[in-house]
């Protein structure tokens, strides 16, 4: 690991002050990621709790909440919590206020502007904090879903599909280009010919196209997005290998009689890691923009799994009325992704550039 730092290459990256702002926050997006449901405000499986009686509140708003217990509940471990998160042992009552007698607590459950209703519960039928006060920092949708809360899972669904992507991508793009800039000839012409049928097809139309095949869904969006995406990475991949077989050191591996396959993996694919790299950050930043224009168009991930698109789609009416953040803050959270991504990327191609001076 301390040879990483000691890297020349490093060593210019750190110098790029946008690189390594993007770095930065992509690590948090990470971190956020992982441990999502025990950061997010609503750690409730995919951040669901649904409130209708504050739907549409603004950033900032403040509510009371009478805990009442339900009937059923079994905690989960920490991993179910860390993959699924942990389902609400309490019905969630929004009141305006409560008093104690005896008991019992008697409030006053809102229900909508100017219109409340008086209800009773015996302590024991609530948490040992009866009431609790929670604070909406990005307000709440249509359905009274903490904003924050969707925001910071769907982090995970961002995430995890562009690093499908680029694997999926980056597998088939590797293998193919490899193959066709090794061995030429009519290999070259044939992976040369079904790239150019699949880079002649509009990226949306085979996405939709792909996706129709395999259904909707959270795993067949990551399929879908990394089959359309390989295509870049086979050309560059392809220009590279071209170039480098022809170079000494893979005459003299020839020479000592390895097999071409061992050729590639070893000596070859080491040598162009860095191109490689530059476009795994571009085409990252290209799966999350594609996964959110699937997910708005109601074609990718569905609900009630949040994905940021999916939250513009439900909330782009917001944007003329009262309450455009509930649709613009996904929308910023997409965009300073892929600026991140787009920033290490760009900070990638100057570090790892041959010419390149400490």
């Amino acid at each position: 690991m301390s040879s990483i730092f000691k890297n020349p290459a490093w060593k210019r990256l750190k110098k790029n002050k946008g690189a390594m702002a993007g770095l930065v926050v992509i690590i948090i997006a990470v971190f956020a990621a992982v441990f999502c449901y025990f950061i997010a405000p609503d750690g409730s499986p995919y951040s669901n709790r649904i409130i209708l009686e504050i739907g549409g509140e603004k950033p900032g708003a403040k509510k009371q909440f009478l805990q009442v217990k339900k009937d059923a509940y079994e905690p989960p471990d920490f991993f179910e919590e860390l993959f699924y998160g942990q389902p609400d042992a309490y019905h969630f009552m929004p009141i305006n206020q409560y008093s104690i007698k005896g008991d019992s607590i008697i409030a006053e459950k809102y229900i909508d502007e100017g219109v409340s209703e008086r209800v009773s519960y015996p302590k024991t039928a609530l948490a040992d904090k009866p009431v609790s006060t929670k604070t909406y920092w990005v307000g709440t949708d249509s359905y009274g879903r903490d904003i924050l809360s969707r925001l910071i899972v769907g982090t995970r669904v961002s995430l995890s599909v562009g690093l499908i992507t680029v694997i999926i991508s980056i597998s088939i793009g590797l293998i193919l280009g490899s193959l066709a800039g090794f061995y030429r000839g009519k290999t070259d012409d044939l992976i040369m010919w079904f790239i150019n049928v699949i880079w002649s097809i509009p990226t949306l139309l085979l996405v939709f196209a792909i996706t129709l095949a395999l259904g909707k869904g959270f795993w067949q969006v990551f399929i879908a997005v990394g089959l359309t995406m390989w295509v870049n990475v086979a050309r560059l991949v392809r220009g590279q290998v071209l170039a480098v077989r022809e170079l000494e050191y893979v005459e003299a591996a020839r020479a000592l009689g390895f097999r071409n396959i061992r050729i590639i993996a070893i000596h070859i694919w080491p040598n162009i890691v860095g191109p490689v790299l530059v476009i795994a950050a571009a085409n990252f930043a290209s799966a999350i923009v594609i996964e959110a224009g699937l997910s708005f168009l109601g074609v990718g991930v569905q609900p009630p799994m949040p994905s940021w698109g999916l939250m513009i789609k439900e909330n782009y009416n917001f944007i003329i009325t009262q309450n455009p953040m509930l649709a613009l803050a996904p929308g910023f959270a997409i965009m300073i992704l892929v600026l991140a991504f787009n920033l290490l990327g760009n900070g990638l191609r100057d570090a790892l550039n041959v010419k390149g001076k400490l």
